[in-house]
């Protein structure tokens, strides 16, 4: 037999989904949204009628959690879909489209294996991590330089990388673009590996899953547990793995701050 389900029940769970889609809205901070939350992780009818709701928008909720909220992924062609093309045009990079689409993979990939480096980090729900403009472009610049050590020593023994000719464009691209340069007016100009790291880390700012600390290192960022739910998803992709295979990855300490990977490892 069908189950019977109640309108309040599907407006609720659509009130429910409008607060996912607030990122900085915490249900810490509104307490109907907490109370939908305690609904969700309560009642299972409640939440099969949530990812109902969420589904029919092209949606699917990764996770919801008094700590997180409910943090929602839009599906592939969903219109929430916020698509890597759209993203790469409002740069002003001169690079092959395709091109571009790869260098802004690479730097959202960096930002999610510096914040969580280690798979305890993400396995960890009060683990904080710690991520800057500074360490973001450092560690860019370093899989671009293991990867072109790489496709050399492959060209000398005749054997070709099995990547991409999208990814080694990208890396190449990368490497030689400059850190930083300034604008007239003394701002840091967008299209410098910098600028184009700030400009990351200030979207998944605006996404609910970074908050400033501080302008040290070119601006200084701390996770939130909506990030660490995104980055689980994430870390199956096989892009992510294959960068933290490299070995440029820093090394987080106890307190929540990263360090520098000691300059043996890397290579």
């Amino acid at each position: 037999m069908a189950r019977t389900v109640d309108a309040g029940d599907v407006e609720s769970a659509a009130r429910l989904i409008a607060f996912g889609m607030r990122p900085k809205q915490l249900p810490a901070r509104d307490v109907a949204y907490a109370e939908l939350v305690r609904r969700f992780t309560e009642d299972r009818s409640f939440k099969q009628t949530t990812h109902a709701v969420a589904a029919g928008l092209g949606l699917m909720v990764l996770d919801v959690s008094m700590q997180a909220g409910a943090v929602l992924a839009a599906t592939d062609e969903s219109v929430f879909e916020i698509k890597m093309d759209g993203y790469a045009r409002q740069s002003k990079i001169r690079e092959r489209r395709d091109t571009e689409k790869v260098l802004h993979g690479l730097i959202h990939l960096a930002v999610a294996a510096l914040g969580y480096p280690r798979p305890d980090d993400l396995a960890n729900d009060t683990y904080i991590g710690r991520v800057s403009v500074e360490q973001v472009d450092g560690m860019v610049r370093e899989a671009c330089r293991v990867l072109d050590e790489r496709a050399a020593k492959a060209e000398r023994n005749n054997d070709p990388l099995a990547e991409s000719p999208e990814l080694e464009q990208a890396w190449r691209a990368f490497a030689r673009r400059p850190s930083t340069a300034a604008t007239k007016d003394g701002r840091l100009a967008s299209d410098t590996t910098r600028g184009m790291v700030t400009r990351a880390l200030r979207f998944l700012t605006e996404q609910g899953f970074l908050v400033q600390v501080n302008e040290e290192y070119g601006g200084t960022f701390r996770t939130t547990p909506r990030y660490q739910v995104q980055v689980r998803e994430l870390a199956a992709d096989a892009a992510f793995d294959e960068l933290l295979r490299l070995n440029v990855v820093s090394v987080a300490t106890n307190d929540g701050s990263l360090r520098q990977a000691a300059p043996e490892t890397l290579g």
